[in-house]
């Protein structure tokens, strides 16, 4: 008897501290409970090691605003920095002044006047446009990748890497330590030799002893002598070229820009670098004045979960509910939180057009049954879904009107809002929009309708097992 009121309030006191910690965030705290009555004796372990807040370090906060200040020093007077709605060169801005002093707050990265974008919709060109990027490099490479395989792209890019650095080009590679752990110690090794310097992001054992392995680096990152800037959705690996016989052919979208964001690009890194290296950089050199005459109004967005606000659901949400026509979503992992729920909600009701596309074949089973449990109550509200049938659809694109676009690497889903780092770009030039419309038009060519009869058509156990993996959606 004794034994078992020992356990009876070990548990007791297992749930007073997960609901103590995680009254700010309900779904977390009933997801940490589940856990917890399926095992006990090992729920407030794994809630120890990978439920924590991944904490605010001051020191390294108060180097990160010293950072910023250096950086501010080095580009005031090369850059735009756009104030007024008439200055973004976007006539659907002027009546949006609420918007924009919202995007402009919750950032570092303001809205910027020069710049010029291409968007990549293929691994190829994205690849090709990195590659040429790359071999012109002539001061410094800084990259940042979620994912990078020693496959036959990754190789390819390392031959340049190892080059330029042969050439006296400072070359500098970070990698999330999870998603890049399958890298070999041969093929880091040599890079070292040939002088590229090289960190993992939070390293699995390393970030376990710390509590903060659930956090990771997705963001996908190339800054080429601070004058040329990649990012998006792609990482570097052959399944992205299509290569791999499981997935098949790959659709993302990247994006290549020049001017003034590239300078928040190069910021980003240099953060993030510090992070892992403990090597503070913020030289005028890694910012040169540039050239770029372009007139393209651009944000860069980055966010984490050591920042303060959670910039990319905040942005999220101020952009879907500043829709009045249109709101075209693409994302592989489907995972919305409350306040975005009822944002696609409250726009079908004003009349807005909302679609999004997700893919047909899943990559991770246990995200996509989660994603497929929000399906249903959004449809009721009249949200149309569609399965992109092509292949696997891993592209993180939001239209909203005629007013911005967004690409970058973060997914409309609660890990990357709260538990990630992430980078998006928000576009406001007209032009750029509508080559995301194009692209999205072409995409929906190639998705199925999903039908909201045929889908409540599924079964109870299918819903089931839906619903459990929605209660665990949070954590995941």
């Amino acid at each position: 008897m004794k034994t078992f009121a020992i356990i009876l309030s070990l548990f007791i006191i297992q749930i007073a501290v997960i609901v103590f910690m995680e009254f700010r965030r309900p779904q977390r705290a009933i997801a940490w409970l589940f856990i917890s009555f399926c095992c006990p004796p090992l729920g407030l372990a794994f809630y120890y090691f990978l439920g924590r807040d991944y904490g605010k370090n001051r020191k390294l906060n108060n180097r990160c605003i010293s950072l910023a200040r250096e950086i501010r020093s080095h580009v005031t007077g090369n850059i735009k920095v756009v104030k007024d709605v008439t200055e973004i060169g976007n006539v659907q801005f002027e009546n949006n002044k609420g918007l924009l002093d919202l995007l402009s707050k919750i950032s570092e990265g303001p809205i910027t006047g020069h710049n010029k974008s291409r968007i990549l919709s293929t691994a190829r060109e994205a690849y090709d446009a990195m590659l040429e990027a790359l071999e012109e490099a002539k001061e410094h490479i800084h990259m940042e990748f979620y994912i990078y395989r020693n496959d036959e792209i990754g190789e390819q890019f390392q031959d340049v890497l190892i080059r330029k650095a042969r050439q006296g080009v400072k070359v500098r590679l970070l990698c999330d330590g999870l998603g890049s752990h399958q890298l070999s110690r041969r093929f880091i090794h040599t890079l070292r030799n040939a002088g590229v310097e090289f960190h993992f992001f939070l390293p699995p054992i390393s970030s376990l002893l710390k509590r903060r392995f659930n956090f990771r680096n997705h963001r996908k990152i190339l800054v080429v002598d601070g004058l040329v800037g990649f990012t998006g959705g792609m990482n570097i690996g052959d399944d992205y070229l299509g290569k791999d016989l499981k997935m098949g052919y790959w659709r993302d979208t990247h994006l290549r820009l020049e001017g003034d964001s590239v300078y928040y690009i190069q910021y980003v890194f240099l953060k993030d670098w510090r992070l892992a290296s403990g090597e503070s950089m913020s030289h005028p050199r890694l910012f040169p004045k540039h050239a770029c005459e372009a007139q393209e109004a651009v944000q860069i967005v980055g966010s984490g979960p050591d920042a303060a606000l959670d910039a990319s659901q905040e942005m999220y949400f101020a952009a879907l509910c500043a829709a009045k026509h249109r709101i075209w979503i693409t994302s592989p992992y489907f995972i919305p939180d409350p306040a975005i729920c009822r944002a696609l909600k409250s726009a079908v009701l004003r009349g807005v057009d909302v679609r999004i596309i997700i893919p047909a074949k899943p990559d991770n089973l246990l995200v996509y049954h989660a994603s497929l449990s929000y399906l249903e109550n959004l449809q009721d509200a009249g949200v149309k879904f569609y399965r992109y049938t092509k292949g696997f659809m891993h592209a993180k694109i939001m239209i909203i009107d005629d007013l911005l676009a967004t690409v970058g690497s973060a997914n409309l889903d609660m890990r990357s809002f709260y538990s990630n780092f992430e980078l998006t770009a928000v576009l406001l030039h007209p032009e750029a929009i509508s080559s995301l419309v194009r692209g999205f038009e072409k995409d929906q060519k190639h998705s199925e309708f999903i039908d909201p009869v045929k889908f409540k058509e599924r079964g109870r156990i299918v819903k089931l097992g839906e619903g459990l993996c929605q209660l665990l959606s949070p954590l995941l």
